[in-house]
């Protein structure tokens, strides 16, 4: 407050400001945590129980906020689910590139990053999410944007360090981690739904059999 003619105290406008800034600053707190909340509680339940058995209001209830709040962040069930889809291939993007991290040699960071993948499909949220109800609930052209822009993009960073060191063959490297990709997206799947055992590691054999192939002899 301020001081007007006759010694009237008049509103501090500067003030009023900062005190509008701090309660839009709050509203989006808020909104980003209703938004938090409902892609963890999605998370959780579509890996749980598959798209398909997930209700959105139900989603809603569990973190104590309103349909409507539900589909204003998201829209539709599948908005929420495209959602929780691009949040779980980003943790797998990271958890390839933090295995091919822990490696100094670029050839073993490749094989650290592939082996990295593959078992990535242990886990429920990855396996039900991405790999089973992801393929059939969305388009495919979005699936494979999605795969692009994670795991499948350290592919081709890796592949691209490998031809430029001389370590595999000189070749166009788009085709090559896109034939590689599409093995290991299929060999995944695959495993998301074996109940064998032994199955990822026979997988993860037959993945250095398929990379030996790709190397140069001199290497």
């Amino acid at each position: 407050m301020r001081n007007g003619k006759g010694g009237a105290a008049v509103p501090d406008e500067a003030a009023g400001d900062r005190a509008e800034q701090r309660e839009a600053g709050n509203r989006a707190e808020q909104r980003e945590a209703t938004r938090r909340a409902l892609l963890a509680e999605g998370r959780r339940r579509f890996a749980e129980d598959g798209y398909h058995g997930v209700v959105l209001a139900e989603v809603a209830r569990a973190v104590g906020v309103t349909k409507g709040a539900a589909y204003h962040h998201f829209d539709s069930k599948a908005g929420l689910f495209r959602a929780v889809v691009a949040e779980v291939q980003g943790d797998l993007g990271d958890r390839v590139a933090a295995a091919a991290d822990e490696e100094t040699d670029p050839w073993e960071r490749l094989r650290a990053g592939c082996r990295a993948f593959l078992a990535a499909g242990e886990d429920p949220a990855v396996r039900r999410i991405v790999l089973v109800d992801a393929p059939t609930v969305l388009e495919w052209e979005e699936w494979r944007a999605l795969d692009e822009e994670s795991s499948a993009r350290h592919l081709t960073e890796a592949l691209e360090s490998l031809v430029e060191a001389g370590v595999v063959t000189a070749q166009p490297v788009e085709p090559l981690a896109r034939l590689l990709s599409g093995a290991m997206n299929e060999a995944a799947l695959w495993l998301a739904r074996s109940d064998e055992p032994e199955a990822l590691e026979r997988t993860v054999d037959a993945l250095d059999g398929l990379l030996s192939g790709i190397r140069r002899e001199q290497a």
